[in-house]
């Protein structure tokens, strides 16, 4: 499974929602993903990929993982896994 399809599953699963009905443009606000959402998306991600996501759950703005988009989150993602090749 690519790590772009895993995310999504992560996200729509945390959403209650389809991995279909989730874009690469939707925001987490769009798929009505709260905050706590946000971090158990975040907690998901780690497990499943194995890694350390950079982010601040208190301010989301000050946080070097940028959690604007689904795109956003996937790219993220992606250079996480590589830097850990």
């Amino acid at each position: 499974m690519e790590i772009r399809d895993k995310v999504i599953a992560i996200i729509a699963d945390q959403a209650v929602l389809e991995p279909s009905d989730v874009t690469m443009d939707s925001t987490l606000e769009d798929l009505g993903i709260d905050s706590l959402g946000l971090v158990e998306s975040i907690f998901a991600i780690e497990e499943a990929f194995d890694i350390s996501v950079p982010f601040n759950a208190n301010d989301p703005q000050e946080s070097d993982f940028d959690i604007s988009s689904v795109a956003s989150i996937v790219a993220g993602i992606e250079k996480l896994v590589a830097e850990q090749k």
